[in-house]
């Protein structure tokens, strides 16, 4: 019997997100045969928080850097991922080879939102997010997941999300596996509460 579900996921998320702007030079590996998308010289890498909840598929926390490629249609590839389920490591590296790992994850919520991630051996990052003004405004999208699998496997994804501006407070283990994120600021950050996400064909 399989630990997860077979693809596509119907998720519900509660995600904080930031978006940096960084070197090419700076960035972890992409896929081969990948280029990161570029603008003023300078790639786009995504960092989220995610609380997946009821009345989606799962139920876990997941911590994941991407990065903006270049593709026919708006694509990104995950390059660090940590999740605190291990029904959704298998799924995520057997249906998508999605690199996730496992870690410890705490998040708290109220006024400001608060998270930390964790290995056995060392801190992650820890993050602090505080909703700005703005009323919500509904939108549908769609991308595409970009990982190596016998060249590019290429996962569609399916979102409705709510986007709400937000300030973010990261810091980054300068050692650790995002410490190229260490020391910059974001150029944005977000918060997306009940997102509804269909992962995967």
């Amino acid at each position: 019997m399989s630990l997860y579900p077979p693809q596509p996921w119907t998720l519900t998320a509660d995600a904080r997100v930031s978006i940096w702007r960084v070197p090419p030079s700076r960035l972890p590996s992409l896929p081969p045969g990948a280029s990161p998308l570029l603008v003023a010289g300078h790639a786009s890498v995504f960092t989220a928080w995610i609380d997946y909840t009821p009345p989606g598929q799962m139920a876990y926390h997941e911590l994941l850097a991407a990065v903006s490629i270049k593709a026919r249609r708006v694509s990104c590839s995950i390059t660090e991922i940590w999740v605190d389920s291990e029904a959704s490591l298998a799924g995520g590296r057997e249906l998508w080879a999605i690199p996730k790992d496992l870690a410890i994850l705490n998040f708290t919520g109220g006024p400001t939102f608060q998270a930390t991630a964790a290995t056995a051996d060392d801190w992650i990052a820890t993050a602090a997010f505080k909703r700005l003004p703005a009323l919500p405004l509904r939108l549908p999208t769609s991308f595409e997941v970009v990982q190596e699998r016998d060249g590019l496997l290429q996962t569609p994804v399916g979102a409705r999300i709510r986007p709400r501006p937000a300030s973010a407070d990261w810091s980054f283990n300068p050692d650790g596996p995002l410490g190229y994120l260490a020391g910059r600021r974001p150029v944005m950050s977000l918060e997306l509460p009940k997102s509804e996400l269909r992962f995967g064909s």
